[in-house]
């Protein structure tokens, strides 16, 4: 988790007056972007001096082994200013494989109204991915060299997590679902207004605890944590590795749907014999995007083992399942297959063409051999 900014987010109403309904902690911002194949970590940390992000620090104990198999490289970036004067201090993660995130944290103190309304105006009323865009294009001048095979264009992810790390009386996880379970399910949402009950309880059934004093409840587009500074780390990590997943993920299906889209354009010709002849470097393309895919897919999905740390591994599993990971995941496997059953289709093709042309070949030789037999010759 970032440093405490140079400035706290104080509500209107002091404390003292609203001990039943006090809370403190922090908001954080996550947006990301898919920029390259691949980052240089190495090259990427002679470049621009960043330091390597620690570890996960799980909520207990466990064995070395599970952890990031290449930790990201952390930047500190310049604080942002909102036009409603309030300062985030921001830091850049870089991961090898090709994601780049930036991550804005204001720390706060008040009642739950007020941080109700605060993670709806964030939402849907501050354009943060135009600030982290900025941003982030300005430090790649720098580190640009450490970057393998860079996109033009951008996918984006955004979302926003609220950390809660003391509420007045100190409830437990149950006690906090039964009293404020509403303005909870409002946070996750980023909504103003009152749920229904049955889009509340849809919310809250995506909720896990390890202690009966910690509580993380998640969302598709934010989510709610509440527990301690250390405690906390954890999930917001998986949180942030998940919807770099879902990036990746989001990348590969459109790269696929482009791959295929040309594909079919190009059988849409016609099946002649020249267009046959053509089939070779089209599958011989087509091959190498999906070995291409299939290396970064198992690079990125394999970038956090979970081998004995069993509430991490439910604790991303939530998360992928409700930011879409696994949906994602499906249409790519899914267009995967769709692409390797092409592949085999248009080699069969070329195949067959190259057999009728040999035949083809030998029949006039052995025509030319009948004449110049024939002539005497």
């Amino acid at each position: 988790m970032l440093q405490d900014t140079e400035r706290t987010l104080t509500f209107t109403k002091p404390l003292e007056q609203i001990p039943e309904t006090s809370l403190s902690g922090s908001v954080l911002v996550l947006i990301q972007f898919d920029i390259c194949e691949e980052i240089r970590l190495d090259h990427l940390r002679e470049i621009v001096g960043t330091r390597t992000l620690e570890q996960i620090s799980f909520k207990h104990q466990a064995p070395g082994y599970v952890r990031y198999q290449r930790p990201p490289v952390v930047e500190p970036i310049e604080p942002l200013v909102l036009e409603s004067g309030e300062k985030l201090r921001g830091e850049i993660k870089y991961y090898d494989y090709g994601v780049l995130s930036v991550v804005f944290e204001l720390p706060f103190s008040g009642d739950w109204d007020t941080l109700v309304k605060l993670g709806s105006r964030w939402v849907w009323d501050v354009d943060f991915e135009k600030h982290a865009s900025r941003i982030a294009r300005k430090c790649l001048e720098q580190a640009g060299p450490a970057l393998v095979k860079p996109y033009k264009d951008w996918l984006s992810e955004d979302y926003f997590i609220f950390h809660v790390r003391e509420v007045a009386g100190s409830p437990s996880a149950a006690e906090l679902v039964e009293t404020q379970g509403a303005r909870i399910a409002q946070i996750v949402r980023g909504e103003n207004a009152t749920l229904s009950d049955g889009e509340r309880n849809e919310v809250l059934q995506a909720r896990i605890s390890y202690y009966p004093n910690d509580l993380t409840v998640i969302g598709w587009n934010g989510a709610f944590i509440y527990d301690t500074a250390a405690g906390a780390e954890t999930a917001i990590q998986l949180l942030e590795y998940a919807n770099s997943q879902l990036l990746e993920f989001r990348h590969y299906d459109e790269l696929l749907t482009r791959e295929l889209d040309g594909v079919y354009k190009f059988l849409d010709k016609g099946t002649g014999l020249r267009t046959r002849w053509k089939l070779a470097r089209a599958a011989t393309k087509l091959h190498t995007v999906l070995l291409d895919v299939a290396e970064l897919t198992e690079h990125a999905d394999n970038a956090i083992k979970f081998l004995s740390d069993m509430f991490s591994a439910r604790l991303y599993k939530l998360a992928a399942a409700r930011v879409g990971v696994p949906d994602y995941k499906d249409l790519v496997q899914e267009k995967l297959k769709a692409a390797e059953d092409l592949y085999r289709f248009m080699v069969d093709q070329f195949h067959q063409s190259r057999a009728f042309v040999l035949e083809l070949m030998v029949v006039v030789i052995l025509i030319i051999d009948l004449i110049f037999l024939f002539r005497g010759k």
